[in-house]
């Protein structure tokens, strides 16, 4: 069983939304590389300076949100919080718009910086999140707790799921292709997109970095070590499993893996219950990126021969 945290709810909101706005910014910053590398159709002089203030105002909103509040502060602050993040978002939605981002397809680039904006800026994040809570690493997420164990666990967890991973994903994408009134084109991940296209072996290298360790790392230690037993010591054990999860599932904005994904986390919690280390999870997550990445690669290499 995972142990309790003496963590606070306001700490936790702030690290919860201060990651959402990095990643938000990390598209903008995509949006704003598409439009410089003549991907918008048209063009305007507003485009620059309205994406200069976007970023500004998200930084200034993580600014507000980096420290506690005092309580003769409160008011002031939230009212330049709110209107920062207002800003930020609203002129960052016309940015993105503008840039014809949506229609753009993936690239290595995009996807580091996705990478970086999101699980880069997470482990940050959550960083100085355990040091406000005066808290480190191996205390917070169990790393001490029967390590060999828990990852010899994780690694048969991750090699039992893949084949049942991929399964789910083909029956997945039969559904959506075949059954009534849900008869969707199943859109390729973004990831399998940037690798197709990728032609050096820098950027398949740095995308492999990014795949295979940062993400791991990052989204177990927000989903499960963070948000799964919080919600759960909170009173709420069944929308912590599944709340969770499906918001691990989510993030991944791709439909064809949804139900996959879903199972994986479901899988990846159990794990952290059984051995309270995340280095369970991690392991599992680790090796099951590893594993279909190198997939890809090979498909790639025997497609281009």
């Amino acid at each position: 069983m995972v142990s309790a945290k003496p963590w606070k709810a306001e700490p936790l909101i702030r690290l919860a939304l201060s990651v959402m706005i990095c990643a938000y910014a990390g598209s903008l910053v995509i949006s704003v590389a598409h439009y410089a590398g003549a991907g918008a159709k048209v063009s305007s002089n507003l485009f620059y300076p309205l994406a200069a203030l976007a970023l500004i105002c998200l930084a200034a909103t993580l600014a507000l949100m980096s420290k506690p509040w005092p309580a003769e502060a409160f008011s002031r602050r939230l009212v330049a919080l709110v209107g920062c993040a207002y800003v930020g978002l609203l002129v960052g939605a016309w940015v993105q718009r503008f840039s014809g981002t949506e229609a753009a397809g993936a690239s290595v680039g995009r996807m580091i910086v996705a990478a970086l904006s999101f699980q880069g800026a997470g482990l940050i994040l959550i960083w100085r999140f355990l040091r406000e809570q005066q808290s480190g690493w191996v205390e917070a997420f169990g790393l001490g707790n029967r390590r060999r164990e828990a990852v010899v666990l994780g690694v048969l967890a991750a090699l039992i799921f893949l084949p049942i991973g991929w399964g789910l994903q083909q029956a997945s994408a039969l559904v959506m292709t075949h059954l009534p009134h849900f008869k969707l084109e199943p859109q390729e991940q973004l990831p399998v997109q940037a690798l197709r296209v990728s032609v050096s072996w820098a950027g398949r290298i740095a995308m492999g970095a990014t795949a295979v360790l940062l993400a791991p790392v990052a989204e177990e230690m927000l989903f499960r070590g963070i948000l799964y037993p919080v919600i759960k010591q909170a009173g709420y054990p069944r929308l912590a499993l599944w709340g969770t999860s499906l918001l691990f599932a989510a993030v991944h904005l791709n439909t064809v893996t949804f139900v996959p994904l879903l199972v994986l986390a479901l899988v990846l919690t159990a794990l952290y219950e059984r051995t309270n280390n995340l280095l369970a999870p991690i392991a599992a997550h680790l090796l099951f990126n590893a594993l279909n990445f190198g997939m890809l690669l090979l498909l790639q290499q025997s497609g281009g021969t």
